[in-house]
Formats: C-alpha cells, sequence, structure tokens
C-alpha cells in the first residue's frame, strides 16, 4: 500500500488518522502542494486530479479522502468508522459531509489562488472569506453536536469514527491557520481535545510527519 501524501493537506490528514485507527503503515510518498508536485506529469498520469491524498493498493487506484477511508473500512473493518445500523451511518456520514464539502472546499490552496491571482482580493479579504465559511460550519456542527443525543466523548458515541477524522483536522485549521477562537464551540472543543488524547489521533498531526517543515519555510512555499 502506497500514499501520496502533503502534511499541511488537512484532507491527507483525515487518511493518516484512518490509517492510524487501523493500524496500518504504508509506504508515503511526499506531494509538496506549495512547491507545485501536484502538476508534475508524473503525479497528474497517476491522478488526474492533482489533489492529495491519493492511495495505491495492489491495483486499487483512489483519490478523494473520503472514498480513501471508507475503502480502508471495508478493506480493515476493525475498528469499524461507520455504525452499524443505517440511521447512525447516515448520520456520521452527514456530519463529515459538513466539514468535507461545507467547508474545506471553499478554504482550501487553490480557491484562495483563485481569489488572489483572478478576483485580486488582498491578504484580509481572503482570510475574511476563509474565516466565514470555516465559522458558518463550525457554528452548525456545534449546534448539531450539542444537541443531539447521538453526542458522547467524539461525535457518535464514545468511539471515534468518520465524523472526528473530519473534524480534527478542520478545528486545526480555523484554530491555527485562520486564528479564529474556540471559545463559542464548546463542543467542538471538547470532542478535538478527546481525540487528540488517543495515539492514532495524534500521531497524525501535521508536525509530526516527516515531510513537515517549520511554519516559515512552510509559508514561504
Amino acid at each position: 500500500m502506497r500514499v501520496y501524501t502533503y502534511f499541511r493537506s488537512s484532507t491527507a490528514h483525515r487518511v493518516r488518522i484512518a490509517l492510524n485507527l487501523k493500524g496500518l503503515e504504508p509506504e508515503q510518498v511526499f506531494v509538496n502542494l506549495l512547491r507545485g508536485d501536484q502538476h508534475d506529469a508524473s503525479y497528474l498520469a497517476k491522478n488526474p486530479e492533482g489533489f492529495v491524498p491519493f492511495l495505491e493498493d495492489g491495483d486499487t487506484r483512489l483519490s478523494q479522502s473520503l472514498a480513501i477511508i471508507e475503502y480502508l473500512d471495508r478493506t480493515h473493518p476493525e475498528p469499524p468508522l461507520l455504525p452499524e445500523d443505517p440511521a447512525g451511518a447516515a448520520r456520521v456520514r452527514s456530519l463529515a459531509l459538513v466539514t468535507a464539502c461545507d467547508m474545506h472546499p471553499l478554504t482550501n490552496l487553490r480557491v484562495l489562488k483563485y481569489l488572489k491571482n483572478a478576483l485580486g482580493l488582498d491578504p484580509d479579504a481572503r482570510a475574511a472569506w476563509a474565516r466565514h465559511w470555516m465559522e458558518a460550519g463550525l457554528a452548525a456542527l456545534e449546534t448539531r453536536l450539542a444537541r443531539e443525543r447521538e453526542t458522547g466523548r467524539f461525535s457518535h458515541g464514545d468511539r471515534p469514527g468518520l465524523a472526528d477524522i473530519c473534524l480534527v483536522p478542520q478545528v486545526l485549521a480555523a484554530r491555527d491557520r485562520w486564528q479564529i477562537a474556540l471559545d463559542p464551540y464548546p463542543t467542538l472543543a471538547r470532542i478535538y481535545e478527546n481525540c487528540l488524547a488517543l495515539p492514532a489521533f495524534a500521531a497524525a498531526m501535521p508536525e509530526c510527519q516527516p515531510d513537515s517543515e517549520p511554519p516559515e519555510q512552510a509559508r514561504q512555499g
């Protein structure tokens, strides 16, 4: 098994958590997004989308983090990342998709580059854009997780799963990259801390990765 990854990528971060929870240690190939490795012809030949993560497992080739994670969950079913009951599984997917569809795509690198290069937005305007969509998603998740009875120590009960795998990288980006205070989101903050107390989540943090760079170097690209 081989995974193409980048330490700062939130989507690659999700897959790292899933791999750790499953006890899997694939070969890692590092694709530096700021340097533009994703545009190399050799990488595009494998993955025409030009994103990370990308998984190779025998004859299987997969892009898109949620598809990769569900593949891992089917091929390595313990511990499960989705509840067995249909309603529980749908709830967990629903929570995960708030992050994966409503928040992350609007604040990722290619969108921010478009805002800068095509629309001419300055850094403050781009940051305001990112914070707006981040805060909207965080508020929706906080409301749901605080009031829905299925919430436990984690997003769904007392075992981490797909919703938490998506939540942790997004909360990290909101707090550290966009300087969004977590005080208005106490349920999210509690679940985030509960996740990071687990070795599988802690070992997946960006600063723990072999391709990690100092923040100032990573910003310069």
